[in-house]
């Protein structure tokens, strides 16, 4: 995934040297960037879009802070990614006592694709929503996997790494959770899982 979606990527270390030594106008640059992908790895891994709201002002916060200290060989949109990841984890991991982690509410994400005619628009929007609800409700085991395999893009080691279990127990809950994301998608009105 590309850092952004500028062609002004080329200044992009001259921007973070000014963002680290305290140039606001700078930072608020760096955020207006690399805001939405936090956001969306925040949306997919936390469940609600308030959640991810909040877990992206704190994540900014943490960038901020650790703005010195970043290592220039990594992508800063990794990094970010990388911050935003451990986050949502330890705010999963401090929510894990309750019953149901997440909001009855459907989640509206405003960022999905255009079809080339509103009927397609409004059909790509009603498959999102129903995949968006079906990733919500699978249990933390197979939804944090499954974000941050295909949003963060990290490996089956590197999840392995972040999770705990094993590459294979990673690999084991991917597969569980795309069949029960299919048996989720094809399900009828009216059918029980």
């Amino acid at each position: 995934m590309a850092e952004s979606g500028n062609a002004d990527n080329g200044a992009l270390p001259e921007l973070l040297g000014r963002a680290g030594r305290g140039d606001g106008e700078a930072f608020g640059e760096v955020y207006r960037r690399f805001s939405p992908r936090v956001f969306g790895l925040c949306l997919h891994l936390l469940g609600s879009r308030e959640d991810a709201e909040d877990a992206t002002s704190e994540v900014f916060l943490r960038v901020r802070a650790a703005l010195n200290g970043y290592d220039r060989s990594v992508p800063f949109g990794a990094w970010a990614s990388s911050i935003a990841t451990n986050h949502c984890l330890d705010r999963l991991r401090r929510r894990s006592r309750e019953i149901r982690l997440f909001d009855a509410e459907p989640i509206d994400d405003a960022a999905t694709a255009a079809g080339p005619s509103p009927l397609e628009e409004l059909m790509a929007e009603e498959e999102r929503g129903t995949l968006l609800r079906a990733l919500a409700a699978l249990p933390d085991r197979y939804r944090v996997p499954i974000a941050l395999r295909y949003h963060a893009e990290l490996t089956y080691a590197e999840i392995a790494d972040r999770l705990g279990p094993t590459r294979e127990a990673v690999a084991v809950n991917l597969f569980r959770a795309k069949q029960k994301l299919r048996r989720a998608l094809v399900r009828r009105p009216g059918e029980t899982p």
